[in-house]
């Protein structure tokens, strides 16, 4: 037996130990951040019908593909950004009725344009007591940047993600 046949059992045997790799467990965090923003962001009776907001028409496509059915509000609308903090102000208030949470999910791509948009949205709502939800932007920004650094690229991920958030959230019901 070669010094190099003894090294592969070794490596194999290791990472059978180790666990799921790296990427299973990136993902299984990344699931259940959406899981909880899927359920804020659902209509419907006893729902906290939490929108939201995220920069374009791929983001909503993306995020549609992931299983959220709620109100997605896009920034990219031809709006300056006055603007379009007073139509959410207007439109979703500074509380969510049903869970007294965050109105607003803000989802902005982790990329340096998506931080920048990201801050001064949140900036200017919160100078109008709206708080908004971050958390989900968080967990992606850490777990899913190998694979992409917007929204939009999680769309080819669908598939993966998909049965792993409905089994969060059948779980969670």
């Amino acid at each position: 037996m070669s010094e190099r046949e003894g090294l592969g059992d070794w490596v194999d045997d290791r990472a059978r130990r180790a666990g799921p790799p790296d990427r299973e467990i990136r993902f299984q965090a990344a699931a259940k951040a959406m899981a909880a923003s899927i359920k804020r962001n659902r209509s419907g009776e006893g729902n906290p019908d939490c929108p939201v907001l995220v920069e374009g028409a791929k983001d909503v496509t993306a995020l549609r593909a992931l299983g959220f059915s709620g109100v997605i509000e896009t920034v990219n609308r031809g709006w300056d950004r006055s603007r379009l903090v007073a139509y959410l102000y207007d439109t979703y208030g500074t509380r969510n009725t049903v869970d007294s949470g965050p109105p607003l999910i803000l989802l902005m791509d982790w990329d340096r344009t998506g931080g920048r948009l990201q801050t001064t949205l949140r900036d200017r709502l919160m100078a109008l007591d709206v708080p908004v939800d971050e958390e989900l932007r968080q967990v992606l920004l850490k777990v899913m940047k190998p694979e992409g650094r917007t929204v939009e690229s999680l769309a080819p991920h669908s598939r993966k993600l998909s049965p792993m958030i409905d089994e969060l959230i059948e779980e969670a019901e």
